[in-house]
């Protein structure tokens, strides 16, 4: 408890009054203990409470008994998640090794976080993903009234980027977060559409063009899910005269890669279009875009499928975002902990046997 009771410092307890009956940091573990068990809501953590309790007894006091739904509720309601995503933070930097390799910056909605009640629209939560470390390195709420771009640069500065590669989709493809990137050490690939203009015409005439002098890369062929995918990537760094009419922040080469997807009834052709600040070889830069799907196959796939986070039904105050955090602080200790078996497998263990349970806890 005191190495937990270490990684929320800084966090500070909402509550006032009677409100304050039960231990601060006692409820925070027994919400993480009921998201490591798959646990949902703040009626999910009073009911794992009331069934885990001898098992809860051999770490907490509980002094004032067993804690009702509505105390969980109204805890993470109130719940600053500025502090909250801070402590988060400090667990990374404890929990974690040091930022290397590819960070995958996307943002997904909570869907059913809206509330028509007050006309709050669902949570947008943005997260940096490390492919390498397969963990959430940090994650941040757009504005209510802003979206990815204005939140993208705050999630930046939480991360530590020297020696990284940043990718984005094309909605992030901005000036601005590009000079960021560049400014806090790091290099990135940035996916490339009409967002951009001119740009994205002046990168695709050159690079589609028989005569360009860029060769491609020998294809990659994948098969999985009963498809079979085919991938070419090509990089150019003759770009000085893209510069000169565009002066994109650090760009040091333009790419593409061409992916050929067949299924047993079509074939499709794709093109994707990239900036990036330094010049990779053509093999890298194939394995850079697709470690980037990582965010989409890793997180909010198994946030979705595994977690059910789309089915969450918190939405009042800060719930949405605090509860977003805990999710993806489970989602972080799973990932560390090195036994074999699926994500799902592990959740139901961890709701099974306390001695894994407790295995998962100690990562703290």
């Amino acid at each position: 408890m005191d190495r937990f009771v270490e990684c929320w410092e800084g966090v500070a307890d909402p509550r006032s009054g009677n409100a304050g009956l039960h231990e601060f940091y006692e409820l925070l573990m027994i919400a993480l203990c009921t998201t490591l068990c798959g646990g949902q809501s703040a009626v999910d953590m009073a009911v794992f409470a009331k069934a885990k309790e001898p098992f809860l007894r051999g770490f907490l006091k509980l002094a004032n008994g067993v804690p009702s739904h509505d105390t969980f509720s109204r805890l993470f309601r109130q719940l600053d998640p500025a502090q909250f995503g801070a402590a988060f933070q400090r667990f990374m930097a404890r929990f974690s090794e040091r930022i290397q390799g590819v960070v995958a910056i996307d943002g997904k909605v909570l869907r059913r976080s809206f509330d028509r009640a007050s006309g709050k629209s669902a949570l947008h939560m943005v997260s940096a993903w490390g492919c390498e470390q397969r963990m959430v390195l940090a994650q941040i709420a757009t504005d209510a009234k802003s979206n990815e771009i204005t939140a993208v640069p705050k999630l930046l500065e939480m991360l530590s980027l020297k020696g990284t590669i940043v990718t984005t989709d094309a909605l992030n493809c901005q000036r601005a977060i590009a000079q960021q990137i560049v400014d806090q050490g790091g290099d990135y690939v940035l996916a490339l559409k009409g967002n951009q203009g001119s740009l994205h015409d002046d990168v695709s005439t050159f690079l589609d063009d028989p005569a360009c002098e860029a060769s491609p890369t020998k294809p990659t062929v994948d098969a999985d899910h009963g498809r079979i995918e085919t991938r070419t990537a090509t990089v150019a760094t003759d770009i000085e005269w893209l510069q000169e009419d565009h002066h994109w922040p650090g760009l040091a080469a333009i790419g593409k890669v061409v992916r050929v997807r067949e299924t047993a009834t079509k074939t499709t052709t794709e093109t994707a279009y990239y900036l990036l600040s330094t010049a990779l070889s053509g093999e890298r830069f194939n394995e850079v875009v697709r470690e980037h799907w990582g965010v989409e196959n890793r997180l909010h796939w198994r946030l979705d499928v595994v977690m059910n986070e789309d089915q969450h039904r918190n939405r009042l105050g800060n719930g949405p975002n605090n509860l977003a955090v805990l999710r993806h602080m489970a989602l972080n200790v799973m990932q560390k902990e090195p036994s074999k078996g699926s994500l799902r497998g592990k959740f139901k263990r961890a709701g099974w046997d306390d001695a894994y349970l407790t295995k998962l806890l100690a990562l703290f």
